[in-house]
């Protein structure tokens, strides 16, 4: 399986829009840092989100096999950042999550961290590579 993205500057911008399909995202720095116009996410909180998100759509993954039906859903991603360069030194969820019969979601959510690509990626480590295209 491979993922791919595609992602452009937006004419007349700084910012950059990405996209998958039909989806897309605008990537932009904080208002006044490097020519920011704070119009989209920057890099951390696209980090964060992923953690979020994909931890979001495991719990509904892990609960489709369980058989079991989720409510509400809350994750809170808070990405601790240190450094120079800048890195992403630590992150930690909140999680809120309900069953519909009043189960324990315990299950639900300890097999959702296990089964999470986002994170287990992160925490394995992956190499990243950089091309150059002339």
């Amino acid at each position: 399986m491979i993922a791919t993205v595609e992602l452009r500057n937006i004419e007349g911008t700084e910012a950059a829009i990405g996209w998958v399909g039909g989806h897309t995202i605008v990537v932009d720095r904080p208002e006044g840092r490097a020519g920011g116009k704070g119009l989209g996410f920057n890099g951390a909180q696209l980090l964060a989100l992923s953690i979020g998100g994909c931890f979001c759509n495991d719990l509904r993954y892990v609960a489709h096999q369980l058989g079991t039906k989720l409510g509400k859903i809350e994750v809170s991603v808070v990405l601790e950042l240190d450094g120079e360069p800048l890195l992403a030194t630590a992150a930690t969820m909140k999680v809120t999550c309900e069953t519909l019969d009043g189960s324990d979601p315990q299950a639900v959510i300890d097999r959702a961290a296990a089964d999470s690509t986002v994170s287990n990626s992160l925490r394995r480590g992956f190499p990243v590579g950089i091309e150059t295209v002339a």
